[in-house]
């Protein structure tokens, strides 16, 4: 196996961060064409659309993270046979959800209409673009899986490949159907699964090694053992996620009560955690493919490496964008909002988002880690009681602080899940050692 260094570290991170640089840009892209309508319900229509698909998707957000620890263990102890299965696995429960979320999509929808309500205009809009939308829901849910498959085996560039193909495609077809047929809404859903489809037989062509000969039908696909860690793992995940969704929602309600200037202030900022998350993914997911090998490989030094060498390149990117955010913080803040009081508030609370890199970086490698060593009940666990301490921080910080202890909560639940699994971390090594 390769020696573990720093640019094999960076050739793992580079390609997954400029392929994160491409997702907003996506959106911007979206919203603009539908924006040369002149009219406000498109914008509102394809918004909130956008957003019911992403909640659903999300949910199975878990076969990315899951799919690539597996799949880097069985690579890492050099089973080629289950490197391959690990993929089918995952293709079956991706094909599965998506017929799932495609034959319930109408109480799906009328469920999420009614805990968002729009106005006539926009909820017809928002149906006419979900109606072609959730065609696609197989082929995402497959791409998180493929995703997922790639990265284990260290071959970023094929999924920077990927979402610059989706993306691409997406676009040009966005400007197409709408500016140019006058399709509207239905044309902006239409471009999108278009290069859902495409992105899917991409994704096939890029993994076809794993479908090649009678490989992975050496070993049974549904083999009980192995569908069990997978269930196990990918729950585990699951668990995690939404526990951490509710945090963040959380936030955003208390949020709308501190005023309407300083919820807009608050979701201008929150832009600033979600170019970090952008940004340092992809050490993160490093960590995921190296510390995973090692645990394959049964290698204790391996691992601490993968674990030192990503983690010094995720806490030296966050000193950097904490700098950047605090330097050039307020001229990003005037580029995402026109209000002299949205702006003003805003700038109230950036220091918040300087440190924000620097306490929540533990807490984002030390999840690749888990990941990689499948440790999914220890990050749950840490996950679940980090945010029994954020609840009690926001009950505490919150009607003494105001907004400033709104995110002085936040800091506090992404610096205890830091040390949480700071303190979990040798399972990761003892599990290397035992395989």
């Amino acid at each position: 196996m390769a020696e573990l260094s720093h640019r094999r570290v960076l050739a793992i991170a580079g390609p997954i961060v400029l392929s994160n640089a491409t997702v907003p840009i996506l959106g911007a892209v979206d919203t603009g064409v539908v924006g040369q309508l002149g009219a406000a319900a498109p914008i509102g229509a394809v918004g909130i659309g956008a957003v019911i698909l992403a909640s659903l998707y999300w949910i199975f957000g878990f076969l990315r993270m899951g799919t690539s620890g597996l799949v880097a263990q069985a690579h890492g102890a050099g089973d080629h046979a289950e490197v391959s299965a690990g993929l089918m696995r995952a293709l079956i429960v991706a094909g599965l959800a998506g017929l799932g979320l495609i034959a319930l999509q109408g109480p799906l929808f009328w469920a999420a209409f009614r805990l968002a309500p729009a106005s006539a205009e926009v909820e017809t809009l928002a149906r006419a673009y979900l109606s072609i939308r959730i065609w696609g829901a197989p082929a995402t849910i497959a791409l998180y899986a493929f995703t997922g498959w790639l990265i284990a085996l260290e071959r970023t560039c094929a999924v920077l490949v990927l979402q610059l193909w989706m993306n691409g495609l997406n676009v040009g077809l966005d400007l197409w159907f709408v500016l140019g047929l006058g399709w509207g809404v239905t044309g902006v859903a239409s471009a999108t699964l278009i290069a859902e489809a495409t992105g899917l037989a991409l994704a096939i062509w890029l993994a076809r090694g794993a479908f090649a000969g009678n490989l992975w039908r050496a070993r049974a696909i549904l083999d009980r053992a192995r569908l069990g860690q997978m269930a196990r793992v990918n729950t585990d995940i699951m668990i995690r996620s939404v526990a951490l969704q509710a945090s963040f929602t959380a936030f955003l309600f208390l949020g709308a009560g501190q005023g309407d200037v300083k919820l807009a202030a608050n979701q201008v900022l929150l832009q600033f955690l979600e170019i970090t998350a952008y940004a340092l993914d992809g050490f993160a997911f490093a960590a995921e493919t190296l510390v995973g090998q090692a645990v394959g490989a049964r290698s204790v030094p391996r691992l601490r490496r993968a674990a030192v060498l990503t983690s010094q390149w995720g806490v030296g990117g966050a000193a950097l964008l904490g700098g950047v955010f605090f330097l050039a913080g307020p001229a990003i803040i005037d580029t995402m909002t026109a209000s002299a009081e949205v702006r003003e508030t805003a700038r109230i609370y950036l220091p918040w988002l300087a440190i924000a890199p620097l306490i929540g970086i533990a807490s984002w490698m030390f999840d690749g880690i888990f990941i990689g060593a499948t440790l999914t009940r220890e990050m749950r666990n840490a996950m679940l009681v980090s945010v029994a301490v954020y609840a009690l921080a926001l009950a505490v910080l919150l009607p003494a602080l105001g907004n400033h202890g709104l995110w002085a909560a936040l800091m506090v639940l992404n610096a205890t899940r830091g040390v949480s699994m700071a303190r979990l971390y040798p399972r990761a090594e003892a599990k290397a050692g035992r395989g």
